[in-house]
């Protein structure tokens, strides 16, 4: 099993909590949800964010184990059964989703994260 949480953690600015209470951990750049990770002892989750058409496209090549974003706008996340897919796609789908994210930040906050830490 690979790392989820050091791949999450791995991204500039990328911070944890648990704003929904324990049970879902929220990774957040910039203020903005880029990844949720529901901590069910049965199976790993996490939700996405997506572009609109790739989220119907995964959808659509993963039935069941990628569905509509739980409890989140359909259009825009996914929801992922992370045991039942291939590693590098889920962590190809994180790296979108922080990148979507970014993208949406205001310059100096996108910026920032460029910045090299001391």
């Amino acid at each position: 099993m690979w790392d989820l949480q050091g791949r999450l953690a791995s991204y500039a600015g990328a911070e944890p909590g648990y704003p929904f209470g324990p049970g879902a951990q929220v990774w957040k750049v910039g203020g903005k949800i880029f990844a949720i990770v529901s901590e069910d002892a049965h199976r790993t989750q996490i939700a996405l964010k997506c572009d609109p058409d790739l989220a119907l496209d995964l959808r659509e090549e993963f039935p069941g184990n990628v569905l509509p974003g739980y409890h989140l706008n359909k259009r825009h996340w996914n929801t992922l059964i992370v045991d039942e897919l291939p590693n590098g796609e889920v962590e190809d789908w994180i790296g979108h989703s922080y990148e979507l994210v970014v993208a949406s930040l205001p310059g100096r906050t996108r910026r920032a994260l460029d910045e090299p830490t001391s």
